[in-house]
């Protein structure tokens, strides 16, 4: 069982363990994103948030792990911008109000709390909001080059389609191809990315 001890260990180094730049699949697609407030979880050291924050977006993250938050405050204060960090595990996390854009980027939390908060996406997300996921699909472990090895924490299409409902899938897939985030998500990886709306 990955815990909060587990990652403030990763995250209490000056490094950033999986790098300072945004995620290339939001890079990609943050465009789609409409002006507003912006949820970010899992969000760990704060790259993406700020990303989205240096975009214009109101952005509050959650995470678990203290040194993560403390490391997403400093990032953000080099760069200029302002985050709404929570302090939470996913497993109890309860979104407050309405938002323009869900971020869920290598969020690999066991399956349950997963259900859980994708099942709240449509009564959280604004009615043209986007709900943008990039995560290690099934075949990952047998990559090597990051991610989790426990099947629980690993998705596929499939049931990403199946959670996200009653939400429109603008774009699905399961991709091969090069992750270069920082020192433990290192190489060729297979992922899923998923894009939905109301």
């Amino acid at each position: 069982m990955l815990d909060n001890q587990y990652w403030d260990e990763r995250y209490r180094t000056e490094e950033y363990a999986y790098g300072r730049e945004p995620n290339d699949f939001l890079r990609a697609e943050a465009g789609r994103i409409p002006p507003g407030r912006v949820l970010c979880l899992a969000e760990g050291e704060g790259r993406n948030a700020v990303y989205l924050a240096e975009l214009g977006h109101k952005v509050t993250m959650v995470d678990f792990s203290v040194e993560g938050l403390r490391k997403a405050e400093r990032l953000a204060r080099e760069r200029g911008v302002q985050l709404n960090l929570i302090h939470s595990d996913l497993a109890v996390f309860v979104p407050d109000g309405i938002f323009t854009g869900v971020i869920s980027i290598f969020a690999h939390i066991p399956r349950a709390a997963r259900r859980r908060m994708h099942a709240r996406l449509s009564q959280i997300l604004a009615p043209e909001g986007v709900f943008l996921l990039e995560a290690y699909n099934h075949r990952q472990p047998s990559f090597g080059t990051g991610g989790p090895r426990d099947p629980e924490r690993l998705m596929s299409l499939e049931e990403l389609r199946l959670e996200v409902s009653p939400l429109r899938v603008i774009l699905g897939r399961e991709v091969e191809r090069d992750v270069r985030e920082g020192i433990y998500h290192t190489g060729r990886g297979a992922t899923v990315q998923i894009i939905a709306a109301h």
